[in-house]
């Protein structure tokens, strides 16, 4: 699929770039993991040891005297498991500073949860274990260091009143602001498919945005899409989401799209490729006026099919499937808790004797 080559050659030039202010020992490590990793990771991977070799350089005495790019093996010698726990305390809330196009300094916050800490202590485990095994370092310090304990969220869902509201508030533009509904005339139809799509399939937002024209087959109900891991797939819609693509279809023929977009599905207002940013910004505007307590997001979309989905077969198999999960094991953890309450009512259901 073009867009999503074109996508990772981005990616890829992205992670180049970040490449150059890294130390040399960092360029084998990373084409270690490039046949068992997407270039999206690796990326992560990059930013996250960029901010790990910035703390060394700036916390840690050993290195004050050190350029990143100039660090070698054996200076990571001098790393201990406590210098990596110091790191992760760090990462919890820290400022940076950043320069504006204008050239003037700002400073930027930033927080991680226990989601974010794990993600970067991942990088920096990847690296050493790698350095490790290659003979280039002694010993590893940081299989030393413990995962922050992740506390399992509920899942935030809408139900069926709330999807009702949500897709009404699409249509007519009901409680939208002044400005809101100014660009609300061009841009209904295709916002009510594009949401009608995500609710209706389960669907990522990466993958929605990818889409083209030929990847629908109206006859079968079916859509093409790449999935998660570079895996083509054929997901289903039904007749509700069937009439908002042909609406939206007959709207998006009357656009010209600018050159290089014309097989793009979702069209931006510039008459380009819709990005994943708009989708989410567009979902997160009405679903305030339905749920301003949800904090919904494409993601939370997707996850509203899911429940929807078990709750009606009781099939997790199914539902990893319909939502792409490699593991099944990713399904049952957010899932877990709906079993769980079906027992639970299970117990209030079955009666021993019956009322006299």
């Amino acid at each position: 699929m073009e867009y999503n080559k074109e996508l990772e050659i981005e990616l890829r030039n992205r992670l180049k770039n970040i490449l150059k202010d890294l130390p040399y020992i960092c360029s084998d490590f990373f084409l270690s993991i490039s046949q068992t990793t997407s270039v999206k990771t690796r990326l992560g991977y990059a930013y996250d040891l960029r901010l790990f070799f910035d703390f060394l350089c700036e916390n840690l005495k050993e290195f004050n005297d050190k350029n990143i790019i100039d660090i070698e093996a054996s200076d990571l010698e001098k790393v201990t498991y406590r210098d990596i726990d110091i790191f992760l305390d760090y990462v919890s809330y820290h400022e940076r500073e950043n320069n504006t196009k204008l050239g003037k300094k700002t400073s930027i916050s930033y927080i991680n949860n226990e989601n974010g800490k794990a993600r970067k202590l991942s990088a920096v485990r990847r690296m050493f274990s790698y350095l490790y095994k290659v003979g280039e370092i002694k010993s590893n310090p940081a299989e030393l260091v413990d995962t922050p304990k992740i506390h399992q969220k509920n899942i935030i869902y809408l139900d069926k009143e709330e999807v009702a509201m949500l897709l009404e508030t699409v249509e007519t533009g009901t409680k939208l602001t002044k400005n809101q509904q100014a660009y609300h005339n061009y841009t209904k139809v295709r916002d009510f498919a594009i949401i009608c799509l995500l609710l209706g399939t389960g669907i990522r937002v990466s993958e929605c945005v990818g889409i083209n024209i030929d990847h629908i087959d109206f006859y079968t109900q079916g859509i093409k899409i790449l999935r998660k891991g570079g895996n083509e797939s054929i997901v289903y819609f039904g007749e509700e989401v069937y009439q908002a693509l042909n609406n939206y279809l007959d709207e998006r023929e009357k656009i010209k799209a600018i050159e290089g977009h014309e097989d793009a599905l979702f069209l931006s207002m510039q008459r380009k490729r819709i990005s994943t940013r708009t989708v989410q910004n567009l979902v997160k505007k009405y679903a305030k006026i339905v749920a301003p307590l949800k904090n919904i997001s494409p993601h939370k979309l997707r996850s509203t099919y899911g429940t929807a989905l078990y709750e009606k077969t009781e099939d997790i198999y199914l539902v990893a499937d319909a939502l792409g999960h490699a593991d099944i094991n990713t399904t049952k953890k957010h899932y877990a808790k709906m079993s769980e309450q079906r027992r639970k009512q299970a117990a209030f259901v079955t009666k021993l004797r019956e009322d006299k």
